[in-house]
């Protein structure tokens, strides 16, 4: 007996298998379908063995399927196959479509939910030690992303840049000279920035400059997507709890 046609959106996290929910797990085993994008982990489609698995993910700018035919492929499966769980890298409410899938299958009379992720906004930055808040330094914090719908770099960035937020923006690379522009035109040379690609995995790599020096230092150590971009003082953090862990380890 078929199943009632049901969507569930869910949050794979920012890499880090480890970093799933339990709620993600369940989805997944109960699932017929299962739509995955590039920055899903692939030991998370190990829980979906009973699943037809299907990539619909972009690498290197290449789309598997545009967005309409993800749309089309949601209906069509929830309505042959029952439950199709929509898997997304980070959290599928933050620069994801998740809400969008959501309403497209609740118009055609599919149940829809979703299970959170661990954004990689937050859990990136934090596996290198970089709280986004810290009293003192920062109390907020922008989560942006670099570029919009236009392929422009987002408006936001300007107004955050004259805050003394916390500022993460994500997708940002190919805009990072934009981004640096906007901090040295709000007199932000020398605040620190740090750059983390491949973050809460194995190949994860990070560099750390300020607005000036940035640029430089992706260059040299060729950092490129996916990364996430972390600047304000909070950045200093990183160093400052490395130095004290040295100091501990050489006193004792």
């Amino acid at each position: 007996m078929l199943k009632n046609p049901k969507l569930t959106v869910v949050g794979a996290g920012p890499g880090d298998v480890e970093l799933f929910t339990l709620k993600g797990v369940k989805a997944l085993q109960s699932a017929d379908v299962v739509l995955y994008d590039a920055l899903v982990n692939p030991e998370l489609l190990e829980y979906a063995a009973d699943a037809e698995l299907i990539f619909v993910g972009k690498r290197k700018g290449c789309y598997a399927y545009q967005q309409e035919q993800i749309n089309d492929l949601i209906i069509s499966r929830a309505k042959s196959h029952g439950h199709v769980v929509r898997l997304k890298g980070g959290d599928p409410f933050i620069f994801g479509r998740g809400a969008e899938e959501m309403e497209i299958a609740a118009e055609a009379g599919i149940e829809a939910a979703v299970v959170p992720g661990i954004s990689s906004s937050l859990a990136v930055p934090a596996y290198q030690n970089i709280p986004l808040t810290k009293r003192g330094s920062s109390e907020s914090f922008w989560v942006i992303t670099g570029t919009t719908r236009a392929h422009k770099l987002s408006e936001d960035v300007k107004l955050a840049a004259q805050s003394s937020a916390t500022v993460v923006i994500l997708m940002g690379m190919s805009k990072l000279a934009e981004i640096t522009a906007c901090f040295r035109e709000s007199g932000k040379n020398n605040t620190p920035v740090a750059i983390i690609q491949n973050g809460t995995t194995p190949e994860e790599r990070i560099g750390v400059g300020t607005i000036d020096s940035i640029e430089e230092v992706v260059q040299e150590l060729k950092l490129t997507n996916p990364s996430i971009i972390v600047i304000g003082e909070v950045v200093r953090h990183r160093e400052q709890l490395l130095n004290l862990q040295n100091k501990m380890a050489y006193a004792s």
